[in-house]
């Protein structure tokens, strides 16, 4: 760090105090839970680095969930946190399975919580972030007693809501941001856009993409290949083909998979049709589905067939680097941003 930039850290510091101090790493930089990807190599990696990594629970069971979580306690002393999708339907198990590790922090992610979730993630002690696509939601969510939210925009990898991450900051953080840490995420590739949605007022900020292919990622190296390959435009949203069967766009990388996606959605709609499944086992085969897909492309690097979730920063991806490296990069150039603009 020059001269120069001395300022700019000193102002980052202070801007991402009040979100590294909630999750009690030294940087307010959330890893986002990427199923098969985000597991104990990557978050003690991230945690270690500095900032705050999350498992990825997903399709896990209890005891995989059990074994990942002491897998990643014993390569990090460091907090980390874990992500749980509100459909799962042993949701309540897993939340046990966190409080057992005394987790510090609970991600719920896919819809509004549960029944009887927030009370029994709260009573254990952890602290509960959520996902917030929407204002009237994000001050729903603060009535229920969650004590942050992410606020995610549609450049984002993985499940995505319908609007950007540039309008939805702006909506939420002037109304929300100071009765509670809210993180931004989707589409951040630059420390830029990060010291931008700090001095917007957001508590910190959440990447997914930007670390998918560190080098402690243990993604194949086809997936992260394609990742180096691609340009933003390649990252596209599946699409829906039956309005009956309400499917969360997806956001990933063009290939033959998302043809087969497609099939897929066909076949469950044929179910339902047919009376051979109900709205929740249909929803769940989804899910079961991209599961199944993602783990064909980041474990055993079918690019084609598989799933490549990716976000519209992965053009910013362009080689495998240590996960410490991302951080201070990220850092440097958000620091460089907020000097230049307090000059």
């Amino acid at each position: 760090m020059t001269m120069m930039h001395q300022q700019g850290a000193a102002r980052l510091r202070q801007l991402m105090a009040r979100g590294a101090e909630f999750l009690g790493s030294d940087s307010a930089i959330l890893c986002g839970a990427m199923s098969w990807v985000s597991e104990r190599h990557l978050v003690s990696a991230i945690s270690n680095a500095g900032g705050f990594g999350l498992v990825a629970c997903g399709a896990m069971t209890p005891a995989l969930l059990d074994a990942e979580i002491a897998g990643t306690r014993a390569l990090t002393d460091k907090p980390f946190g874990v992500n749980l999708i509100t459909m799962h339907p042993q949701l309540m198990e897993l939340i046990a399975v966190c409080q057992r590790h005394a987790v510090s922090h609970i991600v719920l992610a896919g819809g509004l919580p549960p029944a009887g979730s927030i009370d029994a993630i709260k009573s254990g002690g952890a602290k509960l972030l959520c996902f917030a696509p929407a204002l009237s939601l994000a001050k729903k969510l603060i009535r229920s007693g969650v004590d942050a939210l992410v606020v995610e925009g549609m450049e984002a990898g993985g499940h995505i809501g319908p609007v950007s991450t540039s309008v939805l900051a702006q909506e939420i953080l002037p109304e929300v941001a100071d009765q509670i840490p809210v993180f931004v995420a989707g589409g951040i590739g630059r420390g830029g856009a990060i010291a931008a949605y700090l001095e917007m007022g957001a508590a910190g900020v959440q990447l997914g993409t930007r670390f998918a292919c560190a080098t402690e990622s243990i993604a194949h190296a086809n997936f992260k290949k394609a990742f180096f390959r691609a340009s933003a435009r390649d990252a596209v949203a599946s699409v829906q083909i039956d309005p009956r069967l309400p499917v969360i766009p997806v956001r990933a990388l063009k290939n033959a998979g998302a043809e087969l996606f497609t099939a897929k959605q066909r076949a469950v709609a044929a179910a339902l049709d047919a009376g051979e499944v109900g709205m929740a086992e249909a929803q769940l085969q989804i899910e079961h589905y991209w599961a199944g897909a993602l783990r064909r492309a980041v474990i055993d690097g079918d690019i084609e067939h598989g799933s490549l979730m990716a976000g519209q920063s992965v053009g910013m991806v362009t080689r495998e680097e240590p996960v410490a490296d991302i951080i201070v990069q990220l850092l440097h150039e958000a620091a460089r941003a907020l000097d230049r603009q307090h000059r």
